[in-house]
Order: structure tokens, then C-alpha cells, then sequence
């Protein structure tokens, strides 16, 4: 019987976890020589797994690789693969969204905590010689005055919208695949989005980047914003212009952000997000602790592992066997 060879596209994390884990499993693993497409098809030409984190993967790509089954993401996002592609050629795709919820929801609150209580800009005044409590910039607000707005009621979002309602906020949730009673039993709001994003006094995303979604945050629905209202983003970049978003904060409409995530990653040096005060900005690292460090790529290949095995494992696309 042939073992099975499992292709690892790309992984920036430090060490060889993944192939150490395929391996102990019994499984044949190499890592390419680059994520260009023609490495990985060639290579993988006779691949029955691949697991990817940034590279693209194609659907001309997935016509290179004939033999395969399973796609597993090192991740939760899997906007770098065409999963409509891989459902019509029958391969699973699958993601590991269990391995940094608690880190990313922590983010995202302590990145809504941050703004609502001006502290960066309090920082900067002390460090300068400044000691006035009511200079606060943009926000020193009392939470039970003030809403906040969740798009995505999943994993992350829930728990986002749980800890805000436990701090006094008031929160709306939008999210059109989350029953509303569910919604209401954690003591929000069930909003449509439009409603959520005008009358957030703080809005953050926890959405799936989608063709639907890229951009949801643009200058239309920036215009519909309370004045002074913060955006937080520890989701996926592209779901905000980023041109539109430095546009508003600079005129004064948008009061401040708060952004772990970028529509180019890392962040250009020419952005006009670095150079506005009001922008808290974090290294898309929302996700990290040294736990979710290591659980992250064993959460990966035990995907392709449990897969072969017949297992259950978190799939995104159940249509690839339809």
C-alpha cells in the first residue's frame, strides 16, 4: 500500500511541527522549495494532502494535482484558497478555527477598551509633561452610554459581544446566520448590518472575507457612522478600504481605529495609517500566545490526519462530496 504524500505549500511559523506531526502519523510530508504555483504543482503532483498558510492555491493549481483530497489551512481564514474550485474537483477544505479564539476575542477587547478610554493619547500627554484627565482623545466613554456594534456572531464574535455586554455596553449583533434568540440570550441585540454599523459607537468585525464582504467597510458605510465612532479589525484586512477609513479619520468624521489586520500584509511604510494618531495598530498578532503558537500547526496537520482516517474534522466546504 502507498503511503500517502502530504505537500506543506508554506508555513512561516518556527520549526517543522507540521511534517514532524504527518510523519509520526505514518505519512509521507515535504515542505516546497517556495509557494510559487509551479513548485507546489510540481512537487505535488502526486499529493493526496496539502496544507497551506499564505500561498495561493489556484484552481489551475488544483489541476495539477489530480490525487488530492484534503486542503487544510494554517488558520482560520481561507481566502487564499479557491474553495469554489476545490469543491468541484471533490477536494475538502479545512481550516483550524479552534486554536486562538480566546487570544483573538482578548485582542479585539482590549482594542475596544484601549480606544474607549483614550489611552494612547493619555500615554503620549504624560510622557510629554501633559497631566489633564479630561484631555482624553477620542473617547473616554462610560459603557453603559455607549453602543457597540459586532458583525459575525461565530466563535470569536460571540464571545467579543458576551464581554462587551459584561462591561455595561450596550451591543448590537449582525449577523444574518446566527439565530436572533441566540443572540438575545447573551443579552444583545440582533440587528441587520446596515443598523449596526449606524449606530455603532465602536464597531468591530469578525466576518469571513468573501467577495460579499471585501470592502464592507467602505466610504458609503463609513458616511452612514456616527461622528467620532471607532472601527476595530482583528478579522481580515481587506473587509475596510483602508484609503477610505484614513480618509475619514483624517477629516475628523471617524473619531479612531484599532487594526490587527491589513489589506497588505505587512503594513506599507507609505500608508497614511501610520501616521495618524488615532490609529492603534498591532502586527496581525491578535492571534498570538506561545499556547496558540503551538497548537496551531499540530491543529493543521491532524486535520489531513484525522481526514484520511475518516474522521470528522472542521470542514468548510461539505459540498466537495456532492
Amino acid at each position: 500500500m502507498t503511503t500517502p504524500f502530504i505537500l506543506v505549500s508554506d508555513c512561516d511559523l518556527p520549526g517543522t511541527v507540521i511534517e514532524d506531526t504527518l510523519r509520526s502519523a505514518g505519512l509521507h510530508a515535504e515542505r516546497a522549495a517556495s509557494p510559487a504555483s509551479d513548485d507546489l504543482a510540481t512537487l505535488g503532483a502526486d499529493a493526496t494532502g496539502l496544507v497551506v498558510q499564505w500561498a495561493p492555491i489556484t484552481a489551475e493549481v488544483l489541476d495539477r494535482m489530480p490525487n488530492l483530497r484534503i486542503i487544510s489551512r494554517v488558520g482560520i481564514g481561507y481566502d487564499m484558497i479557491d474553495v469554489e474550485a476545490a469543491t468541484a474537483r471533490g477536494i475538502a477544505v479545512a481550516n483550524t478555527p479552534s486554536y486562538c479564539i480566546e487570544e483573538v476575542a482578548a485582542h479585539t477587547i482590549a482594542m475596544i477598551m484601549t480606544q474607549a478610554r483614550g489611552l494612547p493619547a493619555y500615554d503620549r500627554a504624560v510622557r510629554a509633561g501633559t497631566w489633564k484627565a479630561v484631555d482624553a482623545r477620542p473617547l473616554a466613554v462610560r459603557p453603559s452610554t455607549t453602543t457597540v456594534s459586532v458583525l459575525g456572531f461565530g466563535r470569536i464574535g460571540s464571545i467579543v459581544a458576551r464581554g462587551c455586554r459584561a462591561l455595561g455596553f450596550r451591543v448590537l449583533v449582525a449577523d444574518p446566520y446566527a439565530p436572533a434568540d441566540g443572540i438575545r440570550s447573551a443579552g444583545c441585540e440582533p440587528v441587520e448590518i446596515p443598523d449596526a454599523v449606524a449606530q455603532a459607537d465602536i464597531l468591530t468585525l469578525h466576518v469571513p472575507l468573501t467577495e460579499a464582504t471585501r470592502h464592507l467597510i467602505d466610504a458609503e458605510s463609513i458616511a452612514t457612522m456616527k461622528p467620532g465612532a471607532v472601527v476595530v479589525n482583528t478579522c481580515r484586512g481587506p473587509l475596510v478600504d483602508e484609503r477610505a477609513l484614513a480618509d475619514a479619520l483624517r477629516s475628523g468624521h471617524l473619531g479612531a481605529a484599532a487594526l490587527d489586520v491589513f489589506d497588505g500584509e505587512p503594513l506599507a511604510d507609505g500608508s497614511p495609517l501610520r501616521d495618524l494618531d488615532q490609529v492603534l495598530l498591532s502586527p496581525h498578532a491578535a492571534w498570538f500566545s506561545p499556547e496558540a503558537l503551538a497548537d496551531l500547526p499540530v491543529h493543521a496537520a491532524e486535520n489531513v490526519i484525522r481526514f484520511l482516517a475518516g474522521e470528522s474534522v472542521p470542514i468548510v466546504n461539505p459540498a466537495y462530496a456532492g
